[in-house]
């Protein structure tokens, strides 16, 4: 099941992030042509789940990737790939100045986006908010000629019922409760502002990624989850949308050449109620899918008692926050990507055998003798 593309925009007054962008608009310059010669890009999170397909994307496309990086230990997956490794983070601006010097392009996809696993707000803030202007005004600085954004399709507003929203859609989430979103939703207001003085930047709000590559098992957590569990996962009544990493990579790229500064784009591959998420995940992974339906009420008294849980000190694979979404259709209607910046190319069966092959591969699959047990079930 892809987005609706036929949904008709309501007539409501423009959003703030709509008006800033009307204003960067007319201040910014026009399309960046690139494709007759090699661009220098930086990559930011260049060692994560996306950065290192945006790396990889690169190096297929022809063009120099520089690659900003933490952690030394992580370099591992880019073995194999051509770049100029760059060592720091986002809180050093003349770093990141430096890093940014002589680069056309810079792909800003260093994010903390494993929020469910720590209540570490403050690091929320510090790398998403703060890390994103020190990025900006480096890039401004280096009169770096565009800046790829990657947001969060969770800055858009969730529509009733399943209705897919799109990116008219202002954010409507609490922000107490879904802090992840909001600082997110804050780099866009930033980026906004950064486009209306005259930086180019185009943002883009990838839905729920999958693929091979997932280090810190993000999205993934769904595969390692249901490969465990198998019939006895969790499932509720709602739904999400989708996208393989490897498509949200050559989104990047046509996003240099075909993006519009101060616009943002969804992108998604596929709307699906989790009944079908978790059926195609244990297709992919060879097991029974889920047979249970939490039903809606035990939502929030879950919450609750994952709230009281982590306050003890006791991890959880879930969050409040994603538990209270359960019954929510998180749809999106991603057209206005593939009209002007690409067509999705990976479907989500492929995606998902090939993200359950490269955790296998790697060693994430545990096969004890608790999942033995439940296979038996």
């Amino acid at each position: 099941m892809s987005p609706a593309d036929t949904n008709q925009k309501d007539e409501s007054p423009p959003r703030p992030y709509e008006m800033l962008a009307d204003r960067a608009r007319r201040v910014a310059p026009g399309p960046w042509l690139w494709q007759d010669r090699r661009m220098k890009a930086l990559v930011t999170g260049a060692t994560g789940f996306l950065g290192s397909h945006l790396v990889r994307a690169l190096n297929e496309a022809g063009h120099q990737a520089r690659a900003l990086y933490r952690s030394e230990r992580k370099l591992r997956i880019l073995d194999g790939l051509d770049f100029e490794a760059v060592a720091g983070d986002l809180s050093d601006v003349a770093l990141l100045e430096e890093a940014c010097a002589d680069c056309d392009v810079v792909f800003h996809a260093a994010a903390k986006a494993d929020y469910w696993k720590d209540d570490d707000r403050d690091a929320l803030w510090r790398v998403n908010v703060d890390g994103t202007r020190n990025l900006l005004t480096a890039a401004r600085a280096a009169q770096v000629g565009r800046v790829i954004f990657t947001s969060s399709a969770s800055t858009i507003g969730i529509r009733p019922g399943a209705d897919p929203a799109d990116e008219s859609d202002a954010f409507n989430l609490p922000p107490e409760r879904f802090y992840y979103a909001y600082t997110k939703h804050e780099a866009e207001k930033l980026a906004a502002e950064f486009v209306a003085g005259g930086l180019d930047v185009v943002a883009l709000n990838p839905t729920v990624i999958i693929g091979p590559g997932d280090l810190n098992a993000i999205s993934g957590s769904f595969i390692l989850e249901t490969a465990r569990w198998q019939c006895l996962t969790p499932m509720s009544s709602g739904g999400l949308a989708v996208i393989d990493a490897r498509d949200v990579a050559r989104a990047h790229l046509s996003a240099v050449e075909h993006g519009r500064s101060g616009e943002r784009y969804i992108l998604s591959t596929a709307n699906l109620s989790y009944r079908q998420w978790f059926r195609l995940i244990a297709g992919a992974c060879g097991v029974r899918p889920p047979i249970f339906a939490t039903p809606d009420w035990l939502l929030e008294p879950t919450a609750r008692l994952i709230n009281l849980l982590r306050a003890l000190g006791i991890q959880t694979p879930m969050d409040a926050d994603q538990t209270r979404l359960g019954s929510a259709h998180v749809y999106f209607d991603a057209s206005k990507a593939r009209r002007e910046l690409f067509t999705p190319q990976v479907d989500i069966e492929t995606s998902l055998r090939d993200t359950f092959a490269w955790y296998e591969q790697n060693g994430y699959i545990r096969r004890d003798l608790l999942t033995r047990l439940i296979g038996l079930v």
